[in-house]
């Protein structure tokens, strides 16, 4: 199995050196081994397959710890092989049929997930918050065929079979001596095929704008193997530790960290909903090492008293940018912990940012993990030098674009050492009076405003200047602030022209499960 992930002959001595030191490379039972291999040959390179080698090596190690106790990989995987044979024989779930996954984070999402998997078939995650009309254009538009969706989802109005109770499908799916696992089921007639190959896995944009669209990818050994190693190179991460994933599994930077700790055999530790006191407290009661996080829901950590945790080794935020002022509060309460993984669902992970980085440069989200270019372009594609401003694209490693490099959609830049910064959407940028400027930098400005506790800085359009900057502020709790004394800071600061002629003070900042602004909520007439 690890001969097929790693060329032993670029970068076969680093790779040996960091899975070694995770606690990947090790001795393995000749019997466990055996299954390893016969679970890749069954289900590819796919959620499946992970689970099902985690559950060859370490049966008896926690999988999931969620809210109704802790479930081991063994016990985890035949509950998925269960579900499989019942999505089978019950649904005619197979290659060609497509299944929506629609479930919060819990043990049943990396369940349904490694069942679909099994099967061949193309799986597309869904945003647990859509609903009404938008969740059914996703439905339509996806040529969904069974839905899978936890109780007390959302209403929709859907033709296909519509399924929430795993435990249901599950026991209709065991063979008559009550397992499911692996070849458990291969002597009846009924039982489900080997896939000649791996299914789609679809993730959906994040829809801040608009309704969500799908990013189909399939996975190559080779493509994954340099990036993945360098993460592990730069994260120190620890086999068997416990990881909480704090974003929604569906999203790319959830699934992301779970294929991790898969890998890793570490157990998954899983809130249904974010609360950030039961995230401390699922970290102090768990020992867990690691915490995977949103930059809102840091912000969110450090409005509570910060309490000892010297477990936490490894903090890792992305899905959105992380303010240099938040990098260094975090930091500054919870130790040198922090890593800031910048990527998308189109592009994959494209950067990531040391402890060191974030301590030397804040603001910049790093650099590229090996196997992975990032090139920073002009509009006609040439190569910009270090300093100037041009469209970040990547190109190699986890991206899953069409084929060939990816423009992120981002605006960007590199210093003299190589790191680099984001400095706004390329559709974010905006031209007021002929200057050129970047919500972004504004934005990062106010939220480190002594009293602000979020803002969101967009361009609107405007008569006299054709568009303009528009900031609206969460105060903090007690903070007196005014629209004056921000732009006057800006103003002072940065330049007059990139003052926010509006400034509208707000509850709240409306966001996603991602932590991105939601600009058509944001935008809509109060």
């Amino acid at each position: 199995m690890l001969g097929r992930l790693i060329d032993l002959g670029g970068f076969g001595v680093q790779a040996a050196a960091t899975l070694t030191r995770n606690g990947l490379l090790g001795p393995v039972h000749p019997a466990a081994l055996a299954r390893m291999v016969e679970a890749y040959r069954h289900f590819h390179l796919t959620p499946a397959t992970g689970l099902a080698i985690a559950a060859a090596r370490w049966p008896d190690r926690a999988a999931v710890i969620d809210e109704a106790g802790s479930v081991t990989f063994a016990e985890l995987d035949d509950h998925a092989a269960a579900l499989a044979a019942g999505l089978h024989r019950r649904l005619g779930v197979g290659p060609g049929t497509t299944v929506a996954v629609m479930w919060p984070n819990d043990r049943g999402f990396p369940a349904a997930v490694a069942a679909v998997s099994r099967l061949g078939a193309d799986l597309l995650l869904l945003n647990t918050g859509l609903a009404g009309p938008r969740l059914r254009e996703v439905l339509r538009r996806e040529g969904v065929h069974v839905l899978l969706a936890a109780p007390g989802s959302a209403e929709v109005e859907f033709d296909g079979p519509h399924i929430t109770d795993l435990d249901d499908l599950a026991q209709a799916g065991k063979a008559a001596d009550g397992r499911a696992g692996l070849g458990a089921s291969a002597g009846t007639e009924d039982a489900p095929p080997c896939p000649k190959r791996p299914g789609r896995l679809v993730l959906l944009t994040s829809g801040t704008t608009g309704t969500p669209k799908g990013a189909p990818r399939r996975l190559s050994m080779g493509a994954m193997a340099e990036p993945f190693v360098s993460m592990l190179g730069t994260v120190p991460l620890r086999g068997g530790e416990p990881m909480l994933i704090a974003p929604p599994l569906f999203h790319g930077l959830g699934l992301l960290w779970y294929a991790a700790a898969l890998v890793l055999g570490c157990p998954v530790v899983l809130l249904r909903r974010f609360d950030a006191a039961a995230v401390l407290d699922a970290l102090d009661r768990t020992g867990a090492g690691a915490l995977i996080a949103v930059p809102v829901m840091l912000r969110r950590l450090l409005d509570l008293p910060p309490r000892p945790l010297p477990r936490l080794r490894v903090v890792v935020s992305g899905g959105s940018a992380l303010p240099a002022d938040l990098a260094t509060r975090f930091m500054d309460s919870y130790g040198d912990v922090l890593h800031d993984l910048y990527g998308s669902t189109e592009a994959g992970w494209a950067a990531l940012a040391t402890p060191a980085d974030l301590r030397a440069a804040p603001g910049t989200v790093g650099r590229p993990p090996r196997g992975t270019t990032v090139r920073i372009e002009d509009p006609s594609g040439g190569e910009l030098p270090s300093g100037q401003v041009g469209r970040v694209v990547v190109a190699g490693g986890l991206t899953f674009g069409p084929g060939g490099p990816l423009a992120t959609g981002d605006l960007g830049h590199r210093d003299e050492h190589g790191r680099l910064f984001i400095d706004g959407r390329d559709d974010d940028m905006i031209v007021s009076g002929g200057e050129n400027v970047f919500p972004q930098e504004v934005e990062d400005f106010l939220a480190a405003r002594p009293g602000v506790a979020d803002v969101a800085v967009l361009g609107v359009s405007d008569e006299e200047y054709g568009q303009r900057l528009a900031a609206y502020v969460v105060p903090e709790d007690g903070a007196e602030l005014s629209a004056d004394e921000l732009r006057r800071a800006v103003k002072e600061e940065l330049a007059g022209y990139k003052a926010p002629r509006d400034v509208e003070f707000v509850s709240e900042v409306p966001r996603n499960q991602t932590g991105k602004v939601d600009r058509a909520r944001l935008n809509r007439p109060r």
